[in-house]
């Protein structure tokens, strides 16, 4: 294993620090966010969505990576505006949330902003002053911390957008079978970089992932060889058994093999053991300079929580509405 030595480790960590949240190196304004925005207006936010997202989680355990994966494809795609919880106008199927990339999002995610929101507007003072996007900011943040994760200050002042195409989601997704260099390209494009891309999929330490995503790694890679080399061939096995060939296709196999429920930095650890389940994940350990990241992460995980924090918060700020781009809206499925 290409562990770093102490001295890239230090210059690595360096590297973090560095790219704290202040230096985005990003065009987006974010400059109205502020932690404390609700101050006046709803002092008790963070608190009543804690309370709503917390109550839901311990009901139903897909709540943590269905909220932080509905987050992130939000924010990719429009910015942070809660535009992929939209309904599309009399039910045409022309919102964000109908795009083939999206239909798997879990319905868990929606549910938890959507009662969270109506916990916030059930309190007099802050009835229709929160917008869902910033609801879904701060569900994210509590669903990292409920599933051991760490816990960090959440910028606010995000308004709701008013637009949500199937169309704008085309080629905006990170897809299962990108290699680094794609998906740089593509985080670069909203002011992450590589630390950033690789503390992010992190995220996939929670969750799952349906079966028809990973087949092709499985069964038929090319016509050498039907498993893809990179992947350990036990755990393709396993793989196999949880996925078979004609399986129904809402099957789901975890993300992250050993703990799948825990918000840690075990992801990294099966990186380095071939037991990334996307090339997407797995791509982040053969290319050299995500490896260093990716070693990194696996030996401390404290190194791992701090650039996952920033990376959050950067990834955050992206495409926010302010002034007459956005709203608040009253319902998080429709625009007001």
């Amino acid at each position: 294993m290409n562990s770093p030595t102490l001295f890239s480790l230090s210059f690595l960590f360096l590297l973090l620090l560095l790219s704290s949240p202040s230096t985005t190196g990003t065009s987006h304004p974010h400059t109205h966010l502020r932690k404390d925005y609700y101050k006046d207006s709803c002092p008790n936010v963070e608190s009543l969505v804690r309370a709503a997202v917390k109550e839901k989680f311990q009901r139903i355990i897909t709540t943590a990576p269905a909220t932080l994966r509905l987050f992130f494809h939000d924010c990719f795609i429009r910015g942070c505006d809660a535009s992929i919880i939209l309904f599309s106008r009399n039910g045409t199927g022309t919102a964000e949330k109908d795009n083939s990339d999206n239909l798997s999002l879990a319905g868990d995610g929606f549910d938890t902003v959507i009662r969270a929101k109506e916990a916030v507007d059930r309190v007099l003072d802050c009835k229709h002053k929160v917008s869902c996007a910033d609801i879904l900011a701060l569900a994210t943040r509590d669903v990292v911390k409920l599933t051991g994760g760490p816990f960090y200050e959440v910028e606010l002042g995000r308004l709701d957008g008013r637009i949500s195409t199937r169309a704008s989601v085309r080629h905006h997704l990170p897809r299962p079978e990108f290699r680094v260099h794609k998906l740089k390209t593509m985080f670069v494009s909203h002011g992450l970089n590589l630390i950033d891309l690789v503390a992010l999929s992190g995220a996939h330490t929670i969750g799952f992932s349906h079966c028809n995503r990973i087949t092709k790694r499985i069964y038929s890679f090319n016509s050498k060889t039907r498993i893809d080399p990179t992947l350990d061939l036990q755990y393709a096995k396993v793989l196999q058994q949880q996925c078979p060939r004609n399986v129904d296709p809402s099957a789901v196999t975890d993300m992250d093999p050993t703990t799948p429920q825990t918000f840690d930095n075990a992801y990294f650890k099966n990186l380095q053991q071939g037991k990334g389940l996307f090339t997407s994940d797995q791509t982040l350990f053969t290319d050299k300079k995500a490896r260093n990241f990716v070693d990194l992460f696996a030996s401390n995980s404290t190194a791992f929580e701090e650039a996952f924090v920033v990376a959050m918060t950067k990834l955050g700020r992206i495409g926010v509405k302010t002034g007459n781009q956005g709203e608040v809206r009253r319902n998080c499925a429709l625009v007001n």
